[in-house]
C-alpha cells in the first residue's frame, strides 16, 4: 500500500470533542443510513457502517463501524449486528445490505408448477422475453435458471453490464450470504435495500475520474488497498464526506469495511433519489438492487 495518505480535508486524526460536540448538535437534524458487509455466518469479517447526512449542513459523516464482527461462545454474530443496530434504532431511515434478502421466485411459489418454459407468472415471462433478446445477440444460446437467478441479476448483467459478471442471487457464492441477509432482515422494521457494492464503486467512480484500473481491482488482496485508498481519496474530496482517520485506515486495509461503507452511502443514494430506477417493464413484486444513477457526459 502507498505511503501516501488520503488528505484530511482540514481533519484531525481521532474522534475529537469537537467533531463529536458537531455531531451533537445535529444529531436530531441527522438521517441515519447503516450498510452491512456480510461474510459467512461462521466467518469473522462481517461489518456494519453508520453514516449521518445532515441536511442543514449538505454534509455525510461516517460516524462507526464495527468491524470483524465474530461470534463468541453462546452469542452469536447475528445477535451482535442487531445489538449494533439496536443502538440507533430510532434514527435510522434505511439498511442497506450487500447480499440478496429474497429468494428467486421458483424458490418461493406455492403454485403447482408447469415448468419455467409455459409458466405464466410475471417473473418468469419477463425473464424469458430477456433471454429471447440475449440469444438473438450472443451464442452459445442459454436458458436462465429461475432456482438460482433473479430478475435483478439477470437485468444487471445482460441490460446494465457495466462492472463485470454479477453473480446469481441464489448461486453457489452468494447463497449462504443470502440466507443470512434474509436471517437478519426479517426481524429488521426498518426498510431494507440491497446493494451490489462493486457497481456502486464503478458508477461513482466513473463520476469522480478514479482510474478504472483502480475500480475493477478494489476487490483484490493485491493492489485493493491501494485502490480502495485512491476511490476513498477522490469521494472524500469531491463529495464532502467527513471520514475519521482511524475509519480511513479501517476501509483501506479491509474490504468488508470498505464496502459496508458503500451499502450505506448508496441508501443515502436512495433516499436522495439518486438510485436508478426499476425499469417499467420489470415484476412489480420482484427484488431490485439498488445503484447510483448513470452521469451523463462521464
Amino acid at each position: 500500500m502507498s505511503g501516501r495518505r488520503i488528505p484530511s480535508s482540514r481533519r484531525k486524526a481521532g474522534r475529537s470533542a469537537d467533531n463529536l460536540k458537531l455531531q451533537g448538535k445535529a444529531a436530531q437534524r441527522a438521517r441515519r443510513f447503516l450498510g452491512i458487509s456480510l461474510s459467512g455466518g461462521k466467518a469473522d469479517k462481517a461489518c456494519v457502517a453508520v453514516l449521518d447526512f445532515y441536511p442543514d449542513q449538505s454534509r455525510l459523516f461516517l460516524s462507526r463501524i464495527f468491524e470483524k464482527i465474530r461470534t463468541e461462545e453462546f452469542v452469536s454474530a447475528d445477535l451482535k449486528i442487531h445489538d449494533f443496530i439496536s443502538q440507533f434504532q430510532d434514527e435510522i431511515e434505511i439498511v442497506a445490505f450487500d447480499a440478496p434478502m429474497t429468494l428467486p421466485k421458483c424458490m418461493r411459489c406455492k403454485l403447482k408448477c408447469p415448468g419455467y418454459e409455459v409458466c405464466t407468472e410475471p417473473e418468469m415471462i419477463w425473464m424469458r422475453e430477456l433471454y429471447t433478446e440475449v440469444n438473438k445477440k450472443k451464442k452459445p444460446k442459454k436458458l436462465f435458471t429461475p432456482y438460482t437467478q433473479r430478475c435483478a441479476e439477470a437485468y444487471l448483467n445482460h441490460v446494465v453490464d457495466e462492472s463485470g459478471d454479477i453473480q446469481n442471487g441464489l448461486g453457489a457464492n452468494l447463497a449462504p450470504l443470502a440466507a443470512r441477509a434474509h436471517f437478519i432482515s426479517r426481524r429488521l422494521s426498518h426498510a431494507c435495500i440491497e446493494v451490489y457494492p462493486k457497481l456502486t464503486v464503478w458508477r461513482l467512480g466513473l463520476e469522480l475520474k478514479v482510474p478504472k484500473s483502480n475500480l475493477r481491482s478494489h476487490r483484490h488482496s493485491v493492489g485493493g488497498d491501494e485502490s480502495r485508498r485512491i476511490f476513498l481519496e477522490h469521494l472524500s474530496g469531491r463529495k464532502s464526506v467527513f471520514f475519521y482517520q482511524q475509519d480511513i485506515k479501517a476501509m483501506i486495509e479491509n474490504n468488508h469495511a470498505f464496502e459496508a461503507f458503500i451499502c450505506a452511502y448508496t441508501a443515502y443514494l436512495k433516499f436522495a433519489g439518486l438510485t436508478e430506477s426499476q425499469p417499467d417493464s420489470f415484476p412489480e413484486d420482484e427484488a431490485w438492487i439498488h445503484f447510483p444513477k448513470a452521469q451523463k457526459n462521464v
